[in-house]
């Protein structure tokens, strides 16, 4: 799926409200019998499942470079108190 089909707003959105948004998209589905109606949403939620993904992977490089330069000034001040 790519992004550029997405609405922009989507983006803006946190993951727990993306994850509000899936979760009601995927109780609608459930409640789903005609199986042609439920194409559309099942799209929307492989689209907001990938933003979520993205978040999640923008935030876990956040959180290694962020630790990464922590252990880097800790092992500064051993070494000039050494």
């Amino acid at each position: 799926m790519k992004d550029k089909n997405l609405p922009l707003d989507y983006d803006q959105f946190s993951v727990e409200e993306l994850t509000e948004k899936a979760n009601e998209i995927i109780s609608s589905l459930e409640r789903q019998n005609d199986l042609n109606n439920s194409v559309e949403k099942y799209h929307e939620l492989l689209k907001i499942n990938n933003i979520i993904e993205k978040k999640f992977h923008k935030n876990f490089k956040s959180i290694g470079e962020e630790t990464n330069k922590k252990i880097k000034e800790i092992t500064k001040k051993n070494e000039k108190t050494a």
